[in-house]
């Protein structure tokens, strides 16, 4: 663990390593039908241990934790394999942060009760013609447009959507699934297991108070949610650099027991492996010390976009070679489904392209830099 933990953040590292065996058994015992139930268990475990509850405004009687907090527990779970799991997180307000009403009782308080659901519409298709727009029509919206991968999107009530507003800018806009002009027109899941959707929007009519903010200031609340996404899936990535490692210490152990004889004791590992899994480790700290320096820099009120985007490629990119590493030493039985480092071979892939992929995440550094005068080595 990273030097200088508080005494509460301490707690939270016990928390985590307490909670992380339940989730590990209840993972190993569930039935082949069983996500929804697992879900379910997880979600009640993680409530129980006051786990469910950080991503979640204290105002609501959540413990709203901070970054650094959110960051321990994600990666100590992810180091016992269980970090992945549905459940452990209740839903965070994301882009509904703060807002009055009407959305705040019609729709902000039910989704934090789990009454409703909710997609993130940030991405459109790469043929579409124009990004999303709305123009006003007297006390409405009219919005046209398509969004694709849509996270959670294909079960949702409704989708915050990043849409360009005639006249004012770009704006987040609430918009039910349920409205007419509203299409689903595709729904699918991606290799790491997550579903997404895509929709059109054919002159769907809203309230212009579903606009959530300030219209013209969209994109920054959606890049904080981007920013909060990014930051977890680097926590989850840190950890799995740590399960990978440990899956190789013990394979290399497992395997010097068996060639050893008694009087001449092998070595645990031959001096390639262990040169390569000095480099994972290496690779492993580089990354994991960048993303409790980051955790921190958020939590003091710093701007740290550049410096989540450096470590969410950091953390991404360790982990997809470490894993690609550990592939190679443990063998070919790591490649059989259900093989952790397999499931964990299809995650990765899809994180090191999910809230942007690695390149896009490098120009960006650069411009924050180059351009903005942004971002800390």
């Amino acid at each position: 663990m990273p030097d200088f933990l508080d005494a509460r953040h301490q707690r939270w590292l016990e928390v985590a390593e307490q909670l992380a065996p339940e989730l590990v058994t209840l993972a190993d015992h569930a039935g082949a039908d069983g996500d929804s139930e697992l879900a379910g268990a997880v979600r009640e475990a993680s409530k129980a241990a006051g786990v469910f509850a950080m991503t979640q405004p204290a105002a609501f009687g959540g413990t709203e934790a901070g970054a650094l907090a959110l960051c321990i527990v994600r990666d100590t779970l992810a180091r016992h394999g269980v970090g992945h799991l549905s459940g452990v997180f209740g839903p965070s307000p994301g882009v509904l942060a703060q807002v009055g009403e009407p959305l705040r009782s019609k729709f902000l308080l039910p989704y934090l009760a789990g009454e409703l659901r909710s997609g993130f519409g940030f991405t459109e298709p790469s043929d579409a013609p124009r990004p999303t727009w709305a123009r006003r029509d007297g006390d409405e919206l009219v919005v046209n447009g398509q969004k694709s991968y849509v996270t959670g999107g294909a079960e949702a009530d409704f989708i915050n959507a990043l849409v360009e507003v005639e006249g004012a800018g770009p704006a987040m806009v609430l918009i039910e699934t349920n409205r007419g002009g509203v299409t689903l027109t595709q729904r699918f899941a991606t290799l790491d297991g997550s579903h997404h959707a895509a929709f059109t929007f054919a002159d769907v009519r809203l309230p212009a108070t579903h606009v959530i903010g300030e219209a013209g200031r969209g994109m920054g609340r959606a890049l904080a949610q981007i920013s909060a996404t990014r930051m977890a899936i680097a926590a989850d990535c840190v950890g799995q650099c740590r399960f990978a490692l440990q899956l190789v210490a013990d394979t290399l152990t497992a395997r010097a027991a068996r060639h050893a004889l008694e009087d001449h004791p092998n070595a645990v590992g031959t001096a390639p492996e262990r040169v390569t899994l000095g480099n994972m480790r290496i690779a492993a700290y580089a990354a994991r010390s960048a993303l409790y320096r980051t955790a921190r820099l958020v939590d003091a009120g710093e701007n740290a976009v550049n410096e989540v985007m450096a470590a969410k490629s950091l953390a991404t990119e360790t982990l997809s070679r470490l894993c690609d590493d550990a592939i190679g030493l443990v063998g070919g039985t790591a490649l059989i489904d259900g093989h952790p480092l397999a499931d964990m071979l299809r995650r990765v892939r899809a994180m090191r392209l999910a809230e942007g992929p690695t390149e896009v995440l490098a120009a960006n550094v650069s411009r924050g830099h180059l351009d903005l005068g942004l971002g800390r080595i």
